[in-house]
């Protein structure tokens, strides 16, 4: 099946430290390309995957679930950790609970998180009807391209298919299980007009991660797709102060040198 135009996953090779992006639920990488793009010329080595069932078309997801999606992710992390002495994770939206997942679940081999309107809880009250209504009615409207900035928009479906939420919802009770036991730095950006996913995620994570070391910025200009939209540059900037910061504290002086 082809790719939407712009859906293409994003590799580039740099230096020893990583980062896997992870895009969002019903998106694409092309949210995510701007901010590897500035990664990559920072001189960092960057992964942008495409999770299966996205990019194409909606029917595609209907078919998958969240294992498919982390899964994906943990093999990119596992390849990343071939060449690089430390990664880290960042996520908007879904990508973001699949960054905390991986946190979770990898401890040590994720260096820290750098999290854009996380989605980890449902928002709609109809969402207890998924898994009755996933039988009955197979797509919803799209929630693809919450973008303040005139002009710009998100590669995405304009459908949700509703058994790909219905696996999405059972991915939300899974983060949440396993907040506690995400110790990593984290950086947390949010939106406080975000018309997909509620402050009560970030709200959420603040309240149940066990890291100490934890940083919140609002994306007060942008709405649910900060990273395509007016605060897209705050995101670039905080996330690469973030890395170089803890870079500059775990690894040698004559490393750091290397990296700028």
């Amino acid at each position: 099946m082809p790719l939407l135009p712009g859906a293409e996953p994003f590799h580039h090779r740099g230096g020893p430290t990583g980062v896997l992006l992870c895009h969002g639920f019903t998106g694409s990488p092309q949210s995510l390309r701007p901010w590897a793009e500035q990664l990559a010329a920072a001189g960092l080595t960057v992964s942008l995957p495409l999770l299966p069932g996205h990019g194409t078309r909606w029917q595609d997801l209907q078919v998958t679930r969240w294992q498919d999606w982390y899964a994906e992710l943990s093999r990119e992390l596992a390849a990343l950790h071939e060449t690089c002495t430390e990664v880290f994770v960042f996520g908007l939206s879904m990508g973001g609970g699949l960054a905390l997942l991986l946190a979770a679940e990898h401890g040590e081999r994720v260096a820290g998180l750098v999290l854009v309107n996380p989605s980890v809880r449902a928002d709609n009250p109809a969402a207890v009807l998924l898994p009755v209504l996933r039988h009955l009615v197979p797509t919803l409207p799209g929630v693809a391209g919450d973008i303040a900035e005139p002009g710009v928009e998100e590669v995405g479906y304009d459908r949700v298919p509703l058994n790909a939420a219905w696996s999405l919802s059972r991915l939300w009770r899974r983060v949440q299980e396993s907040l506690p036991r995400v110790s990593q730095p984290v950086l947390l950006l949010h939106s406080p007009q975000d018309h997909v996913v509620s402050p009560a995620n970030s709200a959420l994570v603040l309240a149940r991660i066990s890291s100490v070391d934890v940083t919140e910025r609002l994306c007060e200009r942008s709405f649910h797709v900060a990273t395509l939209d007016r605060d897209a540059g705050l995101i670039f900037e905080e996330s690469l102060g973030f890395v170089r910061r803890l870079s500059m504290a775990t690894q040698p002086t004559e490393a750091t040198d290397q990296r700028g």
